[in-house]
């Protein structure tokens, strides 16, 4: 049988089974189902010159070339760190650049075993027992930790309890998840960029569910008194979730050791560099939560002859169970981030991890205080340690501020009338000395 009267091998229908359903639907062929302007219909040219490699090579350079060159101090979720090229190199393998979802572990050992690596990772980083093999991003994590304490149901509660100073989008992607069950999300006071223990403690009762912190803060700072905020959630038996990234997991206090029943957040701080919105989300929790993990669990086994081997433990979402059993609706992960996340902790090793973290808190320190010495500026505001990024006071409107410093080839947040946030990097090192030189003009 010929391709035409066999039609096409994505859509197997024969001319008369095509104009049969054409019929059904009241037209006479498949162009009238769509209805393209004429302004937007192709006309058999795309307008593009031929060109040769070379010149097709220089054009882009001189187009791209007029792109603004901004040194990045950003921060608030999303960090930039130099990714060795050892972890392209290994990532952009074909195994593992186009391997999907592990379902036949028989074909992917080698990917299962770098998720369980990661997975590893993070169980020895948190202290807690469990993790999983990926989220989407810490803002998505932080939903499935609510939906989790929402079915563990300790305590009759329905209200989730958040910092005040909350990235906007992950307090969003939180109160999007909890849209169609009981649970409601409310905020709870901050002084100096950490949680008010005192004003918590009066708000804390019966009706919480879950308490969620962070370490280090949106701003920066450097929570102090985790421990406390891990014996008010379980005197009142509200799960308690920690949400931090995986590198400074490597320096603060273990969250498992100050009562900690959830860690998520993000770990593409390590192995991805800024993505502008990409993230990988990180889960970790206590053994007896491990039914109630949204995504999938690789686990350790023994094959027919005796030798290790790795495969999908747990799948606890729809696409593999039941829907009224399914732990979340999540359709897939970020397995691939993962890999790269792995690759690029195990090479810097538990050493390079603690000493790039203290980097983290040592130069923000040191760039603050410069910071704090130009005519106009006080950093930090809050009176804390900082990992990473902290926030500073400018006498003149803080927009104006960053515009300026725009201008000057900067880019930094604003955080409110007359707050800028900055974060510091090994990435972006080398211009620290040019940006306290351009605030000085500019402040």
């Amino acid at each position: 049988m010929s391709s035409h009267e066999s039609g096409s091998p994505f859509a197997p229908h024969t001319p008369a089974e095509t104009a049969a359903m054409l019929d059904a639907v009241g037209v006479a062929s498949e162009e009238d189902l769509f209805d393209v302007p004429d302004e937007l219909r192709f006309d058999g040219a795309f307008g593009i010159d031929q060109r040769s490699e070379q010149a097709v090579r220089t054009h882009l350079d001189v187009t791209l070339g007029r792109n603004a060159d901004l040194t990045e101090f950003l921060g608030r979720g999303h960090y930039d760190h130099y990714v060795p090229s050892l972890v392209d190199h290994l990532s952009l393998r074909s195994e593992f650049l186009t391997s999907y979802t592990q379902y036949q572990p028989e074909v992917a050992q080698g990917f299962l075993q770098a998720l369980f690596e990661y997975q590893s990772m993070l169980v020895e980083l948190t202290g807690l027992e469990v993790a999983n093999c990926s989220m989407y991003d810490a803002a998505t994590a932080l939903g499935e930790a609510a939906t989790l304490a929402d079915r563990l149901r300790g305590v009759s509660g329905e209200t989730v309890l958040v910092p005040e100073q909350l990235h906007e989008g992950r307090r969003g992607v939180l109160e999007n998840y909890v849209t169609g069950t009981d649970l409601a999300v409310e905020s709870y006071p901050m002084t100096a960029a950490n949680a008010d223990v005192d004003a918590l403690a009066e708000r804390l009762d019966e009706d919480v569910v879950m308490l969620y912190a962070e370490n280090p803060t949106v701003r920066g700072a450097i929570e102090e008194r985790l421990a406390d905020l891990g014996d008010l959630a379980d005197e009142h038996d509200a799960l308690f979730v920690l949400g931090t990234d995986i590198l400074a997991l490597a320096l603060l206090q273990e969250p498992a050791s100050v009562g900690a029943d959830v860690v998520v957040g993000e770990a593409a701080s390590l192995g991805l560099g800024t993505s502008y919105g990409m993230g990988l989300g990180l889960f970790a929790c206590r053994e007896e939560h491990l039914r109630q993990v949204p995504g999938r669990l690789v686990g350790a086994s023994e094959d027919a002859t005796g030798r290790r081997a790795y495969t999908l433990t747990l799948q606890t979402r729809e696409q593999h169970i039941r829907r009224e059993r399914a732990t979340s609706n999540i359709c897939t992960n970020q397995a691939w981030v993962a890999l790269r996340t792995a690759m690029h902790a195990a090479m810097l090793g538990p050493q390079g991890l603690a000493d790039l973290a203290e980097e983290c808190v040592t130069a923000t320190a040191d760039l603050a205080a410069r910071v704090d010495d130009v005519v106009g500026l006080q950093a930090p505001v809050d009176d804390r340690h900082h990992f990473r990024e902290f926030v500073a006071h400018t006498d003149q409107p803080a927009a104006a501020v960053a515009a300026d410093l725009e201008a000057e080839g900067f880019a930094v947040h604003v955080v409110d009338e007359h707050h800028v946030q900055l974060c510091t990097t090994e990435t972006n090192a080398a211009k620290r000395d040019a940006l306290v030189e351009a605030l000085e003009v500019v402040a």
